[in-house]
Parts: C-alpha cells; sequence; structure tokens
C-alpha cells in the first residue's frame, strides 16, 4: 500500500476559479444593486463608488461572509469575472491592512502607506463547508478609489448569480450531503502569482 504524503496547504496562497486570461471573485450585495448587475453585466448607478469595496475569491469565505446568501442586504450573490492583469494590478498595489513591522517598518509608515494605496489586503481563516475555520487563509482585496472604478468600469468581463448555486450548496451542506455539496463548489486552484506579487502582502 502506497504511502501518500499530502503537502499542507501553504498559510498564504491565493486560490480561485481562473481562465488563461480571467479570474472569478465573488460579491453580495442586495438585489436592487445584484440584480440590474447581472442583467446588464456592470453595476448600477447607485453602486457607491466612493465606498471601498471587497472581492473575494473564495466561495465558501464568500458564503461566511453572506450567510449563504440568507444575511440582509447580501441577497443576491455575484461571480464576477474580472481581468486578470486589473486583480494583479490591485495586488501589486495593495498594502496590508494591519500593521507587520517587518514589512512596514513603523507604525506611522504603514498608515501612510494604508492612506496612499488604492486597496488593501487581508487574509482571514479559509473555510469548509460547515463554514468552520481552516488553518490555511483565504485573501480578501479591497479596492478603493482608482482601483474601485477600473474594476467597474474596466476589468468585469461577466457577472454571474450564483444565489440559486449557494442555496442549493446550503441544503445538501444542512441534510449532511457534504460529498454531493462538494461536488457542486466551484473548483479553486492556486493562482499563480510571481513571488513578487506577494512578497509585501505576507502576513
Amino acid at each position: 500500500m502506497n504511502d501518500q504524503h499530502v503537502a499542507p496547504e501553504p498559510r498564504f496562497r491565493v486560490r480561485a476559479r481562473h481562465t488563461d486570461t480571467t479570474v472569478t471573485v465573488y460579491q453580495a450585495y442586495h438585489p436592487r444593486i445584484g440584480g440590474p448587475a447581472v442583467r446588464t453585466g456592470r453595476f448600477p448607478a447607485d453602486w457607491k463608488r466612493d465606498r471601498m469595496t471587497w472581492i473575494k475569491p473564495s466561495f465558501l469565505w464568500m458564503m461566511y461572509r453572506c450567510g449563504w446568501g440568507t444575511k440582509e442586504g447580501q441577497e443576491t450573490v455575484l461571480a464576477v469575472e474580472i481581468r486578470r492583469d486589473g486583480f494583479e494590478w490591485a495586488l501589486r498595489n495593495a498594502c496590508l491592512s494591519h500593521h507587520v513591522p517587518a514589512l512596514h517598518g513603523d507604525r506611522a509608515s504603514w498608515r501612510r502607506r494604508l492612506r496612499e494605496a488604492p486597496a488593501r489586503v487581508q487574509w482571514d481563516p479559509e473555510r469548509d463547508l460547515r463554514l468552520d475555520a481552516l488553518p490555511h487563509r483565504s485573501l480578501q482585496l479591497g479596492l478603493a478609489g482608482v482601483a474601485a472604478a477600473r474594476y467597474a468600469d474596466e476589468w468585469i468581463t461577466g457577472v454571474e448569480d450564483v444565489t440559486p448555486l449557494a442555496a442549493e450548496i446550503h441544503a445538501l451542506v444542512r441534510t449532511g450531503d457534504l460529498e454531493r455539496a462538494a461536488a457542486l463548489l466551484p473548483e479553486e486552484r492556486p493562482y499563480p502569482l510571481a513571488d513578487e506579487v506577494l512578497a509585501h502582502l505576507r502576513a
């Protein structure tokens, strides 16, 4: 019998559904935002460009955040396909959302960088099907200012309503059928990034 050793998941690694040119991220909105976004492939005029918008490559972390699409104001779960070059530009220009002395030096330098950066990154525990925390981390990417504008106006290539998928998977989890639930999950593979892209973002 072969003893197959499975390497542990790296603590900080981007995993996402992606193609050669696009990457899928998830957001959840009130239907008055999510509905028009799905119909037109763009966010409607009342989408607030002056607020930071957080995008998440992890479907299950989005489910943890929006309660499988049941939380108020997060009833429409969107899979937003965006250009990889935009996603990577945001990562290159992002700042960690918390101070790490080895990366930022003193706290004042980090605060200054955080104010200037058009994007910010935080790493939160990845989630399993029961939405329990896992040892490795999931990327959350916050976009503001020019990054939010580019996201809305330039990077989006498609918007899909995955609320029914969330409900179907949630129903299977609630009945204990984790195997069938797992089979329905979007395939999220390690996303190829040059080491220098994440070097300033590893907490």
